[in-house]
């Protein structure tokens, strides 16, 4: 049984951190339908949606097939985050989303910093913070669900303490913190000082975002006070460091294995965008495939030119086990090679 949020008994995301785990970031571009499944598969306590525009969804323009909130067929576990900054506006969308995506529970984006969303949502509204409690408000007011927040630490200075106990009141499920201001965007070192303060100062749970690209990292950072730990940039080409924080299987996978996952991921790629020529479902992932096999550089040109599926599974057989010149790592494989 579910229990909606402010009701007797655990929600949605109380029930999925009473398990070791990790969470997948939203990240446009990347954390799609396949990409979540992979996700999913290796035990990510939940994922999260690429960022959906609330008025994009309320416009008319986009259906029930609209591949940001689309699961892939048999998902469980998926989030999906809205932005926008207009409180009718989301609680049309939070319904809406419901209605066609049927998620787990809907996240409101407060963290994004790319330019063109500015003024619609995203990161600018940390500059607001009034306006953000009145989007939770509404949010929670369409549904049943859980509503949380994905934060950044704010606008050009920390005010996280003062911003996640405003969403705290307005009725947030859950919070995420990301270690950076909206000005840093992605340079620097996020702060999980300034995370754990946060941790401390709501009673509902945090969750911590920046920086994470190992088990060993995600652990540590755990142990700073928040409910778990949220990955980014690190899961990608490596849906295996959800297995590691899940059942504590840190070994990186071998060639053959994450070359099988890689292939995998491009006919999950395939399959889920059902477009017969693959020229435009597979261009996407071109920047994801390298990135399974680091330690082999040499394949990451014939990867950045596949157009099918059947394209990787030849760019990959050496490793596959299906023939052609074996081939030797140019570097020492493991969690130290990045995956950002």
């Amino acid at each position: 049984m579910r229990y909606p949020a402010g009701m007797n008994g655990p929600g949605f995301y109380q029930s999925r951190l009473q398990r070791p785990g990790a969470v997948l970031a939203p990240m446009a571009g990347y954390s799609d339908a396949p990409m979540r499944q992979l996700a999913a598969e290796q035990g990510a306590l939940w994922t999260v949606s690429e960022m959906i525009s609330a008025r994009g969804l309320m416009g008319g323009g986009d259906t029930e097939k609209l591949n940001l909130g689309r699961p892939y067929p048999g998902e469980q576990g998926r989030v999906v985050q809205l932005f926008g900054a207009e409180p009718d506006v989301l609680a049309g969308a939070v319904a809406r989303a419901e209605a066609w995506f049927a998620p787990a529970a809907i996240d409101l984006n407060m963290g994004c910093p790319v330019p063109k969303i500015r003024g619609k949502g995203g990161a600018c509204l940390l500059q607001t913070p009034e306006t953000a409690y009145d989007l939770v408000r509404a949010m929670r007011s369409a549904t049943t669900l859980d509503v949380s927040a994905k934060i950044r630490l704010g606008w050009d200075h920390d005010r996280s303490v003062e911003v996640a106990q405003g969403l705290e009141a307005a009725g947030a499920a859950l919070i995420t913190v990301h270690g950076r201001t909206s000005a840093q965007r992605y340079t620097g070192q996020a702060d999980w000082d300034a995370i754990a303060r946060v941790a401390a100062a709501v009673k509902v749970p945090v969750v911590g975002s920046g920086d994470i690209t190992t088990p060993a990292a995600a652990r540590e950072r755990q142990r700073m006070g928040v409910a778990a730990v949220m990955i980014g940039r690190g899961a990608v080409g490596n849906p295996w460091i959800f297995r590691a924080l899940a059942r504590g299987e840190d070994a990186w996978p071998d060639a053959r294995e994450r070359a099988r996952t890689a292939l995998r991921h491009a006919e999950l790629q395939e399959r889920f965008y059902d477009d017969d020529t693959g020229r435009l479902t597979l261009r996407p992932l071109r920047k994801v495939l390298p990135q399974y096999l680091p330690d082999f550089p040499e394949l990451r040109g014939p990867l950045n030119q596949v157009i099918t599926a059947g394209d990787v599974r030849q760019v990959l057989a050496p490793l596959l086990g299906d023939g052609g010149a074996e081939l030797t790592p140019a570097r020492p494989a493991g969690y130290a090679v990045s995956h950002s």
